[in-house]
C-alpha cells in the first residue's frame, strides 16, 4: 500500500499476503518518530537519485527482511504527519513469513480489511497510516 519518503518524498509499500490480508505492525519504542504506534505501511526516506519503487523495495528488505517488487499506485502530498511530504503509495504481495528488524518493528500481524478498519478506530496509528489507507481505499474504489 504505502512507501513513505520524508521530507521530500517517500516510499512505503502496503503489504498483502496471498489471501488478501494486510500487514500491520507496531513501531519499536526505540524509533525517533511515533514510537509504539501502529502502521499500515512500511517505509522511509528515498535516497538521492532513488525512485519510489527502489526506495520501497529497499525498505521492505530492511524492515521486514523480504524481497518483493512493490507496484506504485499513486503519489500525494501528505500533510498529516510531522511536516508535509510526498508519499508514494505502493502495493506488494508478500509471503506470510516476514522477519522484521526488531529495532524498527515491535510486533506485526495480518489483518483482514474489516479487522483493519476496526483497528484504525481503536488502536493508535501513525497519522500517515490513516491518511494513506483512506486514500488507498478511495483509489481502489475509483478504478474500473
Amino acid at each position: 500500500m504505502v512507501i513513505r519518503v520524508r521530507p521530500l518524498s517517500s516510499g512505503s509499500p502496503g503489504c498483502r499476503d496471498e489471501r488478501g490480508r494486510i500487514l500491520v505492525h507496531r513501531r519499536s519504542e526505540q524509533v525517533s518518530r511515533f514510537p509504539g504506534l501502529y502502521e499500515v505501511e512500511v517505509g522511509g526516506a528515498a535516497n538521492v537519485g532513488e525512485s519510489y519503487e527502489q526506495a520501497a523495495t529497499r525498505e521492505l528488505a530492511e524492515e521486514l527482511g523480504i524481497h518483493a517488487l512493490p507496484r506504485l499506485l499513486f503519489t500525494f502530498i501528505n500533510r498529516s504527519g510531522l511536516s508535509p511530504h510526498w508519499l508514494g503509495v505502493h502495493e506488494a504481495v508478500v509471503p506470510d513469513a516476514v522477519v522484521p528488524d526488531p529495532d524498527e518493528v515491535a510486533w506485526h500481524g495480518w489483518l483482514t480489511e474489516p479487522e483493519l478498519r476496526s483497528a484504525l478506530l481503536e488502536w493508535r496509528f501513525t497519522p500517515d497510516s490513516k491518511e494513506a489507507f483512506n486514500r488507498y481505499l478511495a483509489f481502489r474504489t475509483a478504478r474500473p
